[in-house]
């Protein structure tokens, strides 16, 4: 993304021929929410003069005063490369805010970056390197996205077997033309499934960019008469699609997650952090997976984690450990999937681990296997939790989730993730339920 300046913006957009602007942020479960405004309207936006009413989006409803005052970002100002090259389309991502300029705290974006800066003030840096799985599938005669897909490619597979890899260059060059910086892009291990890793950056930048990325790549599959879908599990039979994101703390310009000297290269920081992500991993799943579908995924057998673990090699640990060392060095979670909203899954992995940090939370011996049931007892290794049910009570349960998210905020969370259990946890598959497939 840019660092710009308000004339710098109103510049841009009149040399470039801007017509319209959306001005876009996300509601409670990262949902992306925008308002356009012709570039007359520009001056005013900048200046933080525009409103929209919230009482329809999921945070702010029933709220007294649902008035939001979208604050741009600067540094988020991009133009749409999929737009008509005349009469250019730009977006800048907006802090919501309420009436009185205030921060508003059902804002997750605002949650992230308070979250950040507690951080920043012991001296920490967290940067973020995010990768994005999700499956490419064919489209009805009516426009409405299927589960079907005539490809049979498999891992790191190539054209013409991978019928996807038009598509995904596209999706990687759009990127690109936003700004984004694309370290890999690949055909994955189930038909129809692909990912895109980002490179590395600070946590509050890069979950804009993964809202960003979800849009420009559903929309990149559309003008190929696909539909992209971030849904974690939308055919039993095959693996589901994650978000692995990778962790690395700074303080002084230097990773701290790294010690040449131990055996390990791993620093005593480095397993703090990992003990605080699996200390507070069952709490925090409702954020990380937090859908009906997402426990679907979540099953031995299909490379996904399962075991509170933390590994070099074993795919049912929930922290892996990559083997690059020195600055490269990082911490891999394993568990989050694409569905959720990523600036609550940075913030509370963030938090995790630093509270590991703070209170020197030491985590279990690395396993390079999967355990069994009795290895686990004996052990006193947990799971995570089985369905979204579990994961709702033990999000509530949690007085740590209501100090770094708020109070008002996990109420409100809570009872919609309740709700959405009661709707889709009866008698139909919720991979047969369409407005999953559709809203994913």
């Amino acid at each position: 993304m840019g660092n710009y300046t308000r004339e710098e913006i109103l510049a841009m957009a009149e040399e470039e021929d801007v017509e319209f602007i959306r001005l876009q942020f996300t509601d409670m479960f990262g949902t992306l929410k925008n308002i356009a405004i012709t570039a007359r309207e520009l001056p005013r936006a900048l200046d933080n003069q525009c409103v929209v009413y919230g009482s329809h989006i999921a945070g702010i409803v029933g709220e007294k005063e649902p008035d939001l005052i979208l604050y741009p970002d600067y540094d988020t100002f991009s133009i749409l490369p999929w737009r008509p090259q005349q009469g250019k389309v730009a977006r800048l991502i907006c802090d919501m805010r309420r009436a009185d300029g205030s921060e508003h705290e059902m804002s997750s974006r605002y949650i992230l970056k308070k979250t950040a800066q507690k951080a920043e003030e012991a001296g920490y840096t967290c940067y973020v390197d995010p990768e994005c799985e999700f499956f490419l599938f064919h489209i009805d005669d009516n426009g409405m996205p299927t589960t079907v897909s005539h490809e049979k490619a498999g891992y790191l597979d190539v054209s013409p077997v991978d019928l996807g890899e038009n598509a995904r260059r596209d999706m990687v060059l759009t990127l690109e033309d936003m700004g984004f910086e694309v370290e890999s892009s690949h055909h994955e291990t189930a038909p129809a499934q692909h990912e895109i890793a980002l490179h590395y950056g600070e946590a509050r930048e890069m979950a804009d960019e993964v809202i960003t990325f979800k849009m420009a790549v559903r929309t990149v599959a559309k003008r190929h008469g696909l539909h992209a879908t971030f849904m974690p599990k939308p055919r039993r039979e095959v693996n589901g699609s994650a978000m692995h994101i990778h962790f690395s703390l700074f303080k002084n310009g230097k990773n701290i997650f790294v010690d040449q000297d131990d055996p390990s290269k791993l620093s005593e920081e480095a397993c703090f952090f990992i003990g605080g992500l699996l200390a507070h991993s069952r709490e925090m799943a409702l954020v990380t997976n937090p859908l009906v579908n997402s426990y679907k995924r979540l099953v031995p057998g299909f490379d996904a984690p399962t075991e509170l673990t933390w590994t070099r090699n074993n795919q049912n640990s929930l922290v892996r450990i990559p083997r690059v060392n020195g600055a490269d060095t990082r911490i891999e979670l394993r568990s989050p999937d694409a569905a959720s909203n990523p600036y609550l899954v940075f913030a509370v992995c963030l938090a995790a681990g630093m509270d590991g940090i703070q209170k020197k939370i030491y985590p279990t011996k690395a396993s390079d296997r999967s355990l069994s049931e009795s290895d686990q007892k004996e052990q006193g290794i947990e799971n995570l939790p089985e369905n979204l049910r579990e994961a709702i009570t033990l999000f509530e349960e949690s007085d740590w989730m209501k100090e770094i998210l708020g109070e008002a905020f996990c109420k409100q969370y809570a009872q919609a993730k309740r709700k959405e259990w009661l709707r889709y946890s009866q008698e139909i598959s919720d991979w047969e339920i369409e407005e999953y497939l559709y809203r994913i």
